[in-house]
């Protein structure tokens, strides 16, 4: 390490970090009980035992004691949607009569670049609250609610993935945009934004039944001019819905393969939901890289069904989880964890604590192709972390306090957590607050 760089800084702390998934390897992450995690400007230098690596420090390097507290990589949430944060808690009998009820009239609002940027704030107060410093984010059919989204990310210097939602039929006429329009707009974003800083651009069809033929073949030739940019969607959420895709294209195999037609499944592409799927479209999508985001708040609020875990994992489909605000009914992603391993167990799997922070960290880079530069504390890394406290409650404090293994003690913060667990969090180096900018 270079003694003359001002920018190093040190973090004294329980360090974890996972290298791997722990379904499938032994040693898939990386434990100090009495850690350290050096950071140099923005980018994570080493971590490792505090007796080993604090001799390694130039003399006078700052050490910020954070001990009997646990830092590891910042929350990675890869589905989630910025407009619908006034709707978060809004009663309704399933995922369509939500969208016709709360989610369109909430949308509507956004064409009003003023109500973006005052959304765009509380949004990202929230996420870096509960500790998430990555998200994959839908906005609206309008390009300022994209402009306000991205403008307030970039100032605070967060990694985040955006797109203007493509929308041209079985929408209000206020939302429906054209197949032709709704392509010029989403090219001339993401050639703003792509890129630039850590801002990355995502081409969003909403679902296949808001978005004609000509629009999916429009968005999958974009997909194809830009190779880097991401693609995000909805798929097999709902049975309702699947039928409804069914109906409007029934030549598909399968409403994941209407997508799959138009060239929208390919590393980069995100997916959430995914539960109504068979073996066929789960191998395609472990072939083509395409990862599913996992919303259990949002499919147990909307009872929209259980993701099959088994299966997922026996084609290898790249996993993460998203809090899916506003069906979703919590930024947390430790309460996100808390229902995730609810809909595992009532599918008769049982997923480890270890499995769920892996997937809520390097699983949700590796889905986005972002491992080496967000996920884990690999050197060269981005430094995004957090701070995590296994006291932050009563509750947690004395469950915590008896804790006899990792395990024991990540699952009490997985099931007994919430926002006060995070005791801080850390962008690009920087300790990150709620209005901060």
């Amino acid at each position: 390490m270079n003694a003359m760089n001002k920018g190093l800084h040190a973090y004294r702390a329980g360090v974890l970090h996972f290298t791997g998934d722990p379904a499938f390897a032994d040693q898939a992450y990386s434990w100090h009980e009495d850690g350290l995690l050096v950071v140099d400007g923005a980018h994570v230098a080493a971590a490792g035992d505090y007796a080993k690596l604090s001799s390694t420090l130039p003399p006078g390097t700052p050490i910020e004691d954070w001990r009997g507290k646990i830092i590891m990589p910042g929350f990675v949430d890869t589905h989630i949607h910025y407009p619908q944060t006034d709707i978060i808690g809004s009663p309704a009998a399933g995922l369509l009569p939500w969208l016709e009820t709360y989610t369109f009239p909430a949308e509507r609002k956004f064409s009003n670049p003023l109500h973006g940027a005052e959304v765009a704030r509380f949004f990202l107060d929230e996420l870096t609250r509960n500790g998430t410093t990555t998200a994959m984010v839908y906005c609206t059919v309008h390009p300022e609610s994209v402009e306000a989204f991205f403008t307030e990310s970039e100032a605070r210097n967060l990694r985040m993935v955006a797109g203007k939602v493509l929308m041209d039929r079985n929408c209000p006429e206020t939302l429906c945009d054209t197949a032709e329009g709704g392509a010029r707009d989403s090219e001339a974003l993401l050639k703003k934004w792509h890129g630039r800083g850590r801002q990355m651009y995502a081409i969003t069809p909403r679902f296949a039944p808001t978005s004609t033929e000509a629009q999916l073949q429009l968005a999958g030739e974009l997909a194809r001019a830009y190779p880097e940019v991401y693609i995000q969607s909805h798929v097999a959420e709902n049975t309702d819905e699947v039928a409804w895709a069914k109906a409007l294209y029934p030549w598909a195999r399968s409403y994941l393969d209407i997508y799959d037609h138009y060239g929208l499944m390919r590393e980069r592409a995100m997916y959430a939901h995914c539960i109504w799927l068979d073996d066929i479209d789960r191998a395609r999508m472990a072939e083509t890289g395409t990862a599913a985001a996992l919303c259990p708040t949002s499919n147990l609020f909307l009872g929209s069904g259980l993701f099959d875990f088994p299966r997922a994992d026996a084609a290898r489909v790249p996993l993460s989880i998203g809090t899916d605000v506003g069906g979703g009914t919590s930024f947390s992603m430790l309460r996100t964890m808390n229902e995730l391993y609810k809909v595992a167990r009532m599918g008769g799997s049982h997923l480890s604590a270890l499995r769920m922070f892996y997937l809520a960290t390097l699983g949700g880079a590796r889905s986005m192709r972002l491992e080496g530069t967000i996920g884990n504390f690999t050197a060269g890394c981005e430094a995004d972390f957090i701070v995590l406290d296994p006291r932050a409650t009563p509750l947690l404090a004395r469950r915590t306090g008896t804790a006899g293994s990792l395990e024991e003690l990540l699952f009490a913060l997985a099931l007994l957590g919430d926002d006060r667990v995070v005791a801080a969090t850390y962008v690009a180096g920087r300790r990150a607050s709620a209005g901060e900018r």
